[in-house]
């Protein structure tokens, strides 16, 4: 996912949830919490990777959807 954004010049912040805790928790905040993910969750997938937009106001799982 990283190397696609950088092809199509597009900027983001990069977060590896197994940085830190808070990075985790935060990412497991959006998953637990969010309707976006109940069809990953069906599947038995985790939704990594994920991009978060805005704060949660959009989440993107796959780049064909950019």
């Amino acid at each position: 996912m990283k190397e696609f954004l950088s092809e199509k010049n597009i900027k983001y912040a990069y977060l590896d949830i197994t940085d830190s805790m808070f990075n985790l928790k935060q990412f497991l905040k959006y998953r637990d919490n969010y309707s976006e993910f109940e069809e990953i969750k069906k599947k038995g997938s985790i939704g990594i990777p994920c991009i978060v937009i805005n704060n949660g106001e959009k989440f993107i799982f796959d780049e064909t959807l950019i």
